[in-house]
């Protein structure tokens, strides 16, 4: 499953920062079982909205961690908090299928 949210910087502050405060909790909370990436992304044309992504097993692995908490990762999170606004998207399930279009044949 994936866990979307958009993160937007605050007047005077760069996706550079967020991004570090990101890979700092990223690598605590990539330990927990489940966990299998993070992705942060620019938003083209505003370079101030970032969309990130944490991928998991399932929504339990990713429930599983949340309700360990972490003050390391609670600490790297309320230091970036001054600086961004950040709005969940969604949770949203690996999908069950995927529609291809199909191969080009000279058929």
């Amino acid at each position: 499953m994936k866990f979307i949210f958009e993160v937007r910087m605050k007047d005077g502050h760069t996706a550079e920062e967020y991004a570090d405060a990101w890979v700092r909790a990223s690598r605590l909370i990539q330990q927990a079982p489940g966990a299998r990436g993070t992705e942060l992304h620019r938003k083209i044309g505003d370079p101030d909205t970032l969309i990130a992504i944490a991928s998991w097993d399932s929504k339990a692995a990713r429930d599983a961690m949340e309700s360990k908490h972490n003050p390391r990762v609670a600490e790297i999170i309320r230091s970036a908090a001054p600086f961004v606004d950040i709005t969940p998207l969604g949770e949203f399930d690996d999908p069950e299928w995927v529609v291809m279009p199909p191969e080009n044949s000279d058929h």
